[in-house]
């Protein structure tokens, strides 16, 4: 029923003027469809897009939000964020070793980071 249908990720924030300096500036995404009016900005990432949207429970995930595949161009993408001012959060997984900011398990390179209202989004070499 879905499967031939694409997918979008959902990102709650508290403030869109904010979040749309930090998606933009920071992370580069070029926005499309939006209403600032009514708290929505949509910006495409590849074959994909984001939504973000004002709500008054953003940042309460505890889990992944969004994941960027870069492929091999994460040590580029990586170099490029920590310019812009990009933290990014260390994690203590089993059978995981953490290289730098780069958490490594066999040849998956994976980093993550939050957006400013605490969103975590997750960077990989897939």
């Amino acid at each position: 029923m879905l499967a031939d249908h694409d997918a979008q990720a959902t990102v709650p924030v508290k403030d869109l003027t904010r979040a749309r300096t930090f998606y933009e500036q920071v992370l580069g995404l070029k926005p499309v469809a939006g209403d600032a009016q009514n708290g929505v900005q949509g910006y495409q990432s590849g074959k994909s897009s984001i939504v973000v949207y004002q709500s008054a429970f953003a940042g309460t995930n505890q889990a992944t939000t969004v994941t960027f595949s870069v492929g091999g161009k994460f040590d580029e993408v990586m170099r490029e964020l920590k310019a812009k001012g990009v933290v990014f959060e260390h994690y203590d997984f089993p059978g995981v070793k953490l290289d730098g900011d780069v958490h490594v398990h066999g040849d998956s390179r994976v980093a993550w980071f939050k957006d400013p209202d605490g969103n975590i989004i997750n960077l990989g070499n897939y």
